[in-house]
């Protein structure tokens, strides 16, 4: 086959920076798309989670033609908890556009996609994004990268990156500030420029790295690479080696690559090309395919460790099976491990019993974003609070420990930092910026867990807050935990106006009026650090006599309706998030006053026996 020029390039830059909206841009300046179609924002982010958020969760490939090159793009997500993603996707491509922000500069995520892809030894293009702002700062932004090269070892040829300025919200890149054009030509001229296109090996054997996985319902297991070296052909007989040096003889069926957004099966594929492959059906990350005559494996790819896990349970609510198609620990289990076939981060294990499992993954998004499709697919589940994953080294516990930087007011910046103090948090570094103060912690996990709602309130909604995995220090002692109680129902059947209106006093209700509830269902928060029993569906009497504007007076208070990873983050040990297709409710473990009374006698005897 003829040897065209291949250029694979990644966009990194933590969350909200504007990779996926770079990537618009790429599509429509390339003519991907056709004049009468109807194109949509952030056409990556084709998953209906990511479009809801707004964010990236699973890296994406696209490609596009310029001059006599193709350039296959990647939009990794940005946030955290996906960093595995980002990992791989760094090994596969021939350079990174890193996107900064030019008002926030660089956040906790970037550093991190920095330093993979310097490690990698790739040469960033640095792209100064949203240059149209009102406190917009990219000559200070451009410095703050330079010093997070410098503190990241990058060579001098990684030092001498290219600078460009974009909007990219209207597709528009430029090379100096005072430039006019309005395309992203200068981008693409950068990227030939900058990059060399992947080395000619075609008559060389063949060596392709899987890097992440997909799943069709129709042709099975999917593996994505790149191939290295030789071409690879459809049908053909190759050796598949993995990690631990064992070999095995398969047939790749068939060969996809991307045109535009489009995946289009090809006979062949030439070295440099990103390629996604059916027929292998236990393919793996990090396997290496090689010709049958010239079994030389690549590397393997190492998969960072989940740091949190919570169980699965099949939902035992008086409310169970109502409204789900899934409702068996069969149905869960099949699932979670169809789940496993593309999810490299996610770890599955058994319990002691048959209806509950342990999922671990790597963050608290990570888990939600699972829950939240397996509920829109008609299952129901309970979840158990999440618990940080704790490791052990030379007889020392070892816990996770999370990089935090919070952008907040600075009337809010006190409460902020008690809070985090609290949390066995430890100052790094407070910045004044005007209105805004920007402070950087390192916090154990541990402390993290329910706190984004926390923050939410106390700094009013302005604040943000953005993590990362930092790496485990010694085990930092109690942190304390929620310090409010429940409101929980006693009875079953519709919650009335008179009744909230009573309960409102005693704390903050998760629910509105003709809601249905169940005893031991948690129906508010409570105002004192103890759970109350209250009674949800009691109504006024109904009598003869009524006084002029008696009933007008009952106004209740707007209910705080708990998204997913609110629900997550409220609940204590001793109760769970019950997730159906039609509802997310908030329940304890044991539903009756009697069980929960029984349990803390028994947990009590057996701290006293330990």
């Amino acid at each position: 086959m003829d040897y065209q020029k291949i250029l694979n390039i990644a966009v990194i830059a933590h969350v909200d920076a504007g990779k996926s909206t770079l990537v618009d841009a790429f599509l429509s300046q390339s003519h991907v798309f056709r004049e009468n179609e109807e194109v949509v924002d952030c056409v990556m982010d084709s998953n209906d989670i990511e479009r809801e958020r707004g964010i990236t969760i699973y890296s994406k490939n696209c490609s596009v033609n310029y001059k006599d090159y193709k350039i296959n793009i990647v939009d990794t997500p940005g946030h955290a908890d996906f960093s595995s993603e980002v990992e791989r996707i760094i090994k596969t491509v021939d350079t990174v556009i890193l996107l900064v922000d030019s008002a926030e500069g660089p956040m906790p995520q970037t550093r991190f996609v920095l330093q993979k892809s310097l490690e990698a030894g790739l040469k960033p293009i640095l792209l100064i994004n949203k240059v149209d702002k009102r406190d917009a700062r990219p000559v200070e932004v451009i410095d703050l990268v330079y010093d997070l090269f410098i503190d990241l070892n990058a060579t001098d040829e990684q030092l001498d990156f290219p600078i460009l300025y974009g909007i990219a919200r209207e597709g528009i890149v430029r090379k100096a500030l005072d430039d006019t054009n309005t395309d992203i030509a200068p981008l693409f001229e950068t990227i030939l420029s900058h990059t060399q296109p992947f080395p000619n090996k075609i008559d060389e054997p063949l060596q392709m790295q899987v890097s992440a996985l997909a799943y069709d319902d129709y042709i099975g297991r999917l593996g994505i690479g790149r191939i290295y070296s030789g071409t690879l052909k459809e049908a053909s007989q190759i050796t598949v080696c993995d990690e631990d040096g064992k070999v095995k003889k398969c047939k790749v069926n068939q060969i996809f690559v991307y045109r535009g957004l489009s995946r289009v099966a090809v006979s062949e594929a030439q070295c440099g090309e990103i390629v996604m492959i059916s027929g292998i059906s236990d393919i793996g990350i990090g396997e290496t395919l090689c010709s049958n005559d010239a079994v030389n494996p690549l590397p393997s790819i190492k998969i960072e460790e989940p740091t949190l896990s919570m169980n699965f349970m099949v939902n035992s609510s008086p409310f169970a099976g109502k409204s789900g198609k899934y409702i068996t620990s069969r149905n869960i289990r099949e699932r979670l491990e169809k789940e496993l076939e593309v999810n490299v981060g996610l770890k599955v294990e058994d319990t002691g019993s048959t209806d509950s499992f342990k999922v671990s993954g790597r963050g608290e998004l990570h888990l939600s974003i699972l829950l939240e499709n397996m509920r829109r697919e008609g299952y129901e589940v309970a979840v158990s609070k999440p618990e940080v994953i704790f490791h052990r080294e030379n007889g020392q516990i070892l816990e996770p420990i999370e990089e935090v930087v919070c952008s907040v007011p600075t009337e809010y910046s006190g409460s902020v930092i008690s809070k985090l103090n609290l949390r066995k948090g430890m100052m790094v570094n407070i910045v004044d910026e005007g209105s805004y103060s920007r402070v950087e912690y390192m916090v154990p996990t541990r402390g993290l867990l329910g706190y984004r709602s926390e923050f939410i309130n106390d700094t009013r909604g302005e604040g943000t807050m953005v993590r990362r995995l930092a790496g485990y220090e010694p085990h930092k002692g109690d942190i304390p935990q929620r310090t409010n109680g429940a409101l929980v129902s006693t009875e079953a059947g519709n919650a009335m106006t008179y009744a909230l209106w009573n309960i409102q006093e005693r704390g903050q209700l998760f629910i509105t009026p003709q809601t249905d509830v169940y005893e031991g269902m948690i129906i508010g928060r409570a105002a004192k650090d103890l759970d109350m029993d209250v009674n949800p569906i009691k109504n006024k009497k109904m009598t003869a006599v009524r006084s002029s504007g008696a009933d007008e007076a009952m106004k209740l208070v707007p209910a705080k309706i708990l998204s997913l990873e609110e629900a997550l983050e409220f609940i204590n040990d001793d109760e769970l998030v019950e997730l159906t297709p039609d509802s997310i409710r908030l329940r304890k473990k044991y539903l009756t006053p009697n069980e929960r009374k029984q349990q803390m006698r028994l947990s009590a005897r057996v701290q006293d026996e330990n």
